[in-house]
């Protein structure tokens, strides 16, 4: 499966890697699905407590 979507390439420690891979087997996705979930969580909450976020 291949996505037109821009890729975002990551530097994080091993046990970091090793925790998302482990939580997102439990919650049935892969570990990018898992950080892309992270991540829109982080934003929403961020917007939540700040406001929107402009994007042109």
């Amino acid at each position: 499966m291949t996505s037109n979507l821009p890729r975002l390439f990551l530097r994080i420690e091993d046990k970091y890697k090793k925790k998302l891979a482990y939580i997102a087997k439990f919650e049935g996705r892969s570990l990018n699905m898992q950080v892309r979930q992270v991540l829109k969580k982080y934003i929403t909450d961020f917007e939540k407590k700040n406001g929107d976020i402009k994007i042109d």
